[in-house]
């Protein structure tokens, strides 16, 4: 059902809330949760009959993008030919959320462990075809999938291409064999370049950081919520290297780390800072079930960013330059993060957990006949290249651009990627209708 229909300044919204099974294998068992999806069009084209093209988010646990106010720059490209669906995914947003509290209503870890295990990729790709069937007209759409959202829409393609027009890619098609060991084998190495070209760019942060790292470890610094800040915390900061501002963001943090000349003390304003960029408040999913999107048959990650830091030795708190890290969660951010502190046993369990259902139809997306258009970013710090250059040329009727002109999020930085993406589908005879 329309829970509210506005207008923003070039945009009509209207909201809409529908029930679906939390487990879509076993729908008789009667648990729902609720999915929330905003369809948003130009006011001049409200009642044009348009092709739809629905987002899916990167994560995991992203919520959609609020449209407005200085929203993602594909966004108004989109809106210029397309009725454009924006879903908060299970778990995410204004959908049946998971957080903190919603762990309360089990009795042990094992029994969340199975509740988290239904927010995957499979049960997000049935809630879009639930979406496009029973709300959204049954025809064909398009999606448009960045970085984790590319990952589910490689599913999206093995389970129910019938649903789609065409599918748009960026910083997201996922290596279809790669399990998390493979991943972070590869962007240890991404990151730890991330870093050099960081201090390159900026050669006098070698030693402030250096500095404010001996500060955190000398003394029992708190953040404003309580939590003491650890030399591995603050390394975790690294995650911005992956996008466009991600370097200078760092750098004007580090720019005001401490409160006087004299750097006795590290300013309210940076511990503040830090508590924001490193909680997870808003996405606990995102730290919950990073290394799960990985999963493979019985290969489970075993906290697989961990294991595999000790073959990067560089990256240990004590080594100077202090490198930081990027999209790895570890272990200990379950006992030092406030945030996520309630789920340290839920995601202990998942560390452990094979038996993954396969993600991935190797058959049909060799055979697939829906147009693909993928941007693969060259220099991309989360999604490797290489697995994805090797799934480009593994699935069928896909088109891969290559470039080195954008970091990670491209596509909320330039209307230029979304554009590019297009015109490589309409010049191939355009999206199935």
């Amino acid at each position: 059902m329309i829970l509210s229909e506005y207008t923003i300044p070039g945009m009509l919204i209207r909201d809409r809330l529908v029930t679906v099974p939390l487990d879509w294998t076993r729908p008789e068992d009667g648990r729902t949760i609720k999915i929330f999806a905003r369809e948003v069009v130009d006011p001049l084209l409200r009642d044009a009959d348009l092709p739809k093209l629905a987002y899916v988010q990167g994560g995991p646990g992203g919520k959609g993008p609020r449209p407005g106010g200085g929203g993602p720059a594909w966004l108004a490209e989109a809106l210029k030919t397309h009725r454009v669906i924006l879903v908060d995914q299970r778990g995410t947003g204004r959908s049946t959320r998971v957080e903190s509290a919603t762990l309360s209503a089990f009795g042990h870890a094992d029994a969340a462990a199975d509740y988290l295990w239904l927010f995957r990729a499979d049960s997000i790709v049935h809630d879009y075809e639930y979406l496009r069937t029973s709300v959204f007209g049954g025809g064909r759409w398009e999606i448009l999938g960045q970085s984790y959202g590319g990952f589910i829409s490689l599913s999206y393609l093995s389970m129910a291409p019938q649903g789609l027009a065409a599918c748009y890619i960026t910083g997201g098609l996922a290596g279809l064999d790669a399990d998390a060991d493979d991943v972070y084998r590869r962007t240890y190495p991404r990151v730890a370049a991330k870093n050099d070209i960081y201090y390159r760019r900026y050669p006098d942060d070698d030693s402030r950081i250096a500095r404010v790292a001996e500060a955190i470890a000398a003394h029992d610094v708190r953040l404003p919520d309580g939590d003491r800040l650890s030399v591995r915390r603050l390394q975790t900061l690294g995650n911005d290297f992956g996008m466009a501002p991600g370097f200078e963001n760092i750098h004007w943090l580090m720019d005001e780390a401490f409160s006087d000349q004299e750097e006795t003390r590290l300013s309210d304003h940076f511990l503040a800072s830090v508590m924001a960029l490193t909680s997870y408040d808003g996405n606990p999913l995102y730290a919950v079930l990073q290394e799960i999107i990985y999963g493979h048959d019985d290969r489970a990650g075993r906290w697989s960013a961990e294991r595999m830091r000790t073959q990067f030795p560089e990256f240990a708190p004590e080594r100077r330059p202090l490198l930081f890290t990027g999209e790895m969660m570890y272990p200990w951010m379950f006992e030092e993060i406030r945030s996520l502190r309630p789920f340290r046993e839920v995601a202990g369990v998942l560390a452990g957990r094979g038996g993954y259902p396969p993600l991935y139809d190797h058959t049909r997306l060799a055979a697939n006949e829906v147009p693909v258009a993928a941007a693969v970013y060259h220099d991309d710090m989360f999604v490797d290249a290489g697995l994805s250059l090797d799934t480009a040329g593994r699935v069928g009727n896909l088109q891969a651009w290559v470039t080195n002109e954008y970091q990670h999020d491209g596509l909320r930085q330039s209307a230029s990627v979304l554009r590019r993406l297009l015109e490589d589908i309409r010049l191939r005879g355009g999206p199935i209708r």
